[in-house]
C-alpha cells in the first residue's frame, strides 16, 4: 500500500480537500479501531510489579517503539498481546476484540493476525529456510501449491530467496533474523511484533532489519510494536520513510526533506509505568533525568 497522508505529510503545506478526503477514507470505518489497545493494564509477579496501569494504542499503520531498561516490562507487553500471559487487571484489545480472558482456543484466530519476530530469529534448526518459512501455513492446512509462491514472495521481501534451501546453521546472525521476519510475515498479518530484533547484530545488519520494519509500516500499512533499547533503531525508525518508484525500487528518505512522519511514536517504560509517550523529537527535548541518562547512556 502506498504512503497516505495519515502516515506522512509535507511539513509546511496546508492540507488540500483531496488530502482530507484521503484521510477520511483511511480512517473510516475499520481504521478508527486501533490495531492494539491496552487499557490500564496491571501485572505483577509476586511482589514485583511489572506493569502498573499501562494504557496505550497502536493505530493502523503505526509503529510504536517501546524503550526501557532490561526487565522493565517491554517483552511482557508482547507476551500479553499474544495471550501467553494474562494481566491481573485492565483490558487488552486486538482489532477491537477484548482478549484479556481468552482461552488458548480463543487466542488461535487472534494469533493468526499477528506476526512475531524474536530476538534470535528462533528458527527450527532441523528445518531448511523454506520449511521454516512455510511452517505456519502448513499448520493452517494450506495446500502445498499455494505455499511455495508465498514462501518465495516473503524471502524475496527480505532478499534471501537465494538461501531457500539452506539450513539455519549455514546462515549468519543477520540472515537468521531476516528469515525470522519472512516467517513472521507469511500470511500477510497486519500486526507484527518485534522483540529486540537487532540485539547482537552489527550496525549495518541492524539497519537492514530496521529498513524492513520501515517498509512494512510505509508500504504495507502494517501496525507494529518494536521493542528495543538501541537508540540507533529509534533514529532509523523515527526519521526515515520508505518510498517506491515507478520501477518498483524501494528507497529511504529522511524526514523533513519532503515529508514529516506522523505514524511513529515512542513509548518509554520505567518501574512498570509509562515514563514518556510521544514523538522522538519530544523525547530528545525532555528534561527528565532518567530519559536524558537513557538517551546519552550516562
Amino acid at each position: 500500500m502506498a504512503l497516505v497522508p495519515e502516515q506522512v505529510r509535507e511539513p509546511t503545506a496546508e492540507p488540500s480537500l483531496e488530502e482530507f478526503n484521503l484521510e477520511a477514507a483511511v480512517d473510516e470505518p475499520e481504521r478508527v479501531v486501533p490495531a492494539i489497545e491496552f487499557r490500564n493494564v496491571r501485572l505483577a509477579f509476586d511482589d514485583k510489579v511489572v506493569l502498573d496501569g499501562v494504557s496505550f494504542t497502536v493505530r493502523r499503520g503505526e509503529t510504536k517503539i517501546i524503550l526501557g531498561q532490561s526487565g522493565g516490562g517491554k517483552s511482557t507487553i508482547i507476551r500479553l498481546i499474544l495471550g501467553l500471559l494474562k494481566p491481573d487487571s485492565g483490558e487488552i484489545l486486538i482489532d477491537g476484540e477484548e482478549i484479556t480472558h481468552h482461552s488458548e482456543l480463543d487466542m488461535m484466530p487472534v494469533r493468526q493476525k499477528i506476526g512475531m519476530v524474536f530476538q534470535e530469529g528462533a528458527l527450527f534448526d532441523s528445518l531448511s529456510v523454506y520449511e521454516n518459512v512455510a511452517y505456519r501455513l502448513r499448520e493452517q492446512g494450506v495446500d502445498e501449491e499455494e505455499i511455495e509462491p508465498e514462501v518465495r514472495r516473503m524471502l524475496q521481501f527480505v532478499a534471501l530467496e537465494y538461501a531457500i534451501e539452506k539450513m539455519p546453521s549455514e546462515l549468519s546472525g543477520g540472515m537468521r533474523r531476516r528469515v525470522g521476519i519472512a516467517r513472521a510475515l507469511i500470511g500477510d498479518p497486519q500486526i507484527v511484533l518485534f522483540d529486540e530484533p537487532t540485539a547482537g547484530l552489527d550496525p549495518p545488519t541492524a539497519r537492514t532489519i530496521c529498513e524492513l520494519a520501515i517498509e512494512l509500516r510505509d508500504l504495507q500499512d502494517v501496525s507494529s510494536i518494536f521493542v528495543t533499547h538501541d537508540m540507533n533503531n529509534l533514529r532509523y525508525l523515527s526519521s526515515e520513510y520508505a518510498v517506491v518508484d515507478e520501477e518498483g525500487i524501494v528507497s529511504f528518505e529522511k524526514e523533513g526533506e519532503r515529508l514529516c512522519l506522523i505514524n511513529t511514536e515512542v513509548l518509554m517504560l520505567r518501574d512498570g509505568k509509562i515514563n514518556f509517550q510521544g514523538t522522538d523529537e519530544k523525547l530528545r527535548q525532555s528534561s527528565d533525568a532518567y530519559i536524558k541518562t537513557f538517551i546519552h547512556g550516562k
